[in-house]
């Protein structure tokens, strides 16, 4: 393993994929970074200016690059078993809620540095996007509280830090390939909305809510206020505290479709006809044929059965 050097900064590429970075001089402040070069590759030079800036205020360095789906929350374990007090997130929402899967129940706190396509978790919480500003933030560490969801399935749990969609938004995302986004980064979700309008079956969806039973189109269920970006999807919502504001979409079929998709970047799809919200602490998905699912951007397979609170909350750095 012979070292290398990038932006002042050793490198050292271990066989495993995972790559470590060593920053001298030794500084008091110690910090892991899981970076998913997946969703980073477009922004990478960002992360680089980040690490930059800590480096030369003396922070010790730690950076862990992802090698397949699930990598960053084990690699987060990890860091947690030997005692890190913070591990930062260096991707998109996806790679933010497997670190913070890999967080829950502990005291260590989340960073973030937003290198995704969409960034709503950022945006949420008001979180810096300049190299400087974000290196200042997780500097000072100062902290909000952030409480996660969890969406359970045949196949496992899945925690998810901003929102949960099932329905079209999900078969969207599913049908989006990592080269699209890529290339065209959020644009790539409208063009294959257009193309998804009439392919899509919008079959009705039952849920309970609490004890309230209802049908809809489609659900998107939300910790935050904002959709997609900076848009404004759901006034209600209060990321700091259990439960859910729940959006349910009446309507359905490619003009319905088409009429909320036309109202997201006018910040009016909360309030276009045939939505609803209602606040909920569980969601139950019952006796529905199989519908696609995502959460926070990443598809998240098909049969989604219930919603319900994260076990604890965890402490996301702002500044």
């Amino acid at each position: 393993m012979k070292p290398s050097r990038a932006g002042g900064i050793d490198i050292i590429l271990r066989p495993s994929g995972v790559w470590i970075r060593t920053c001298v001089p030794k500084g008091h402040l110690w910090m892991v970074i899981v970076f998913n070069p997946v969703a980073g590759r477009r922004r990478a030079h960002l992360l680089w200016r980040v690490l930059d800036v800590l480096v030369a205020n003396g922070v010790r360095l730690e950076l862990a690059e992802t090698c397949r789906a699930g990598h960053a929350e084990a690699l987060t374990l990890e860091a947690v078993k030997r005692g890190e007090p913070m591990v930062v997130a260096a991707g998109g929402d996806g790679t933010i809620a497997e670190v913070a899967n890999g967080l829950i129940g502990t005291s260590a706190r989340l960073g973030v540095i937003p290198l995704g396509t969409a960034n709503v978790l950022a945006h949420e919480l008001g979180l810096p996007f300049s190299p400087k500003a974000v290196a200042a933030a997780l500097a000072f560490g100062r902290t909000t509280t952030l409480w996660p969801g969890v969406a359970s399935s045949a196949e496992g749990n899945r925690l998810f830090v901003q929102m949960l969609g099932v329905g079209f938004d999900a078969h969207v995302v599913k049908r989006v390939s990592f080269p699209m986004k890529r290339l065209f980064g959020k644009g790539a979700y409208v063009l294959r909305s257009m193309t998804e309008l009439t392919r899509y079956s919008y079959p009705p969806i039952r849920v309970r809510l609490d004890e309230v039973e209802t049908q809809a189109a489609s659900v998107i269920v939300s910790k935050g206020r904002l959709y997609g970006g900076r848009f404004r999807l759901a006034a209600d919502a209060a990321p700091g505290e259990p439960g859910f504001s729940v959006v349910l979409f009446d309507r359905g079929g490619p003009w319905s479709a088409m009429m909320y998709g036309a109202a997201l970047p006018l910040n009016l799809l909360g309030h276009a006809p045939g939505v609803r919200r209602i606040r909920a602490n569980r969601v139950d998905f019952m006796g529905n044929e199989p519908v696609p699912a995502q959460t926070d951007g990443d598809p998240a397979g098909c049969a989604v059965l219930s919603v319900t609170n994260a076990a604890s909350p965890i402490h996301v750095v702002t500044g």
